[in-house]
């Protein structure tokens, strides 16, 4: 945790010749997997996994993403996700994410994606009080907003 009560999750990720283009460069798409790893990745850092919520009756299914392009990886560079909860809402939540080139800093992509709870048919549902918990600690507090 940070001083000021939000949490950071930070994932690193190696770029594979795979998620590059013809010239080097990381196609686009793959920014979205990494926004997956650094959110996954944070929320087994609290102390839960995905996998444990879908066993529980709950999928967290993407209902909005947007990323902002400022600079390219390239292959075999080293990429921190910086990953943090910017929202909790009693059926979804929002992520923000910043895509940096670890040795550098230097901003990649700054992202977000919004994300709302299935139940095992598919249909909008709040999230269980267990999860909610789990993620309000994580969750900024107002005063961190100004």
């Amino acid at each position: 945790m940070t001083e000021s009560t939000s949490y950071e999750q930070v994932s690193e990720v190696r770029v594979r010749y795979a998620e590059t283009d013809q010239m080097g460069v990381v196609y686009h798409a793959n920014y979205l997997v990494w926004c997956e790893i650094g959110r996954t990745d944070f929320i087994r850092a609290l102390g839960r996994s995905y996998a444990d919520m879908e066993r529980d009756g709950v999928t967290l299914a993407v209902s909005d993403a947007s990323l902002r392009f400022l600079a390219s990886a390239r292959y075999d560079d080293r990429v921190l996700v910086r990953t943090t909860l910017t929202e909790l809402r009693s059926r979804g939540m929002r992520f923000g994410y910043r895509i940096e080139h670890a040795d550098s800093a230097r901003a990649l992509v700054t992202a977000t994606t919004s994300l709302i709870a299935l139940d095992a048919t598919g249909r909008p549902t709040r999230l269980p009080a267990s999860v909610q918990q789990l993620l309000h600690r994580a969750q900024p507090s107002p005063a961190d907003a100004s």
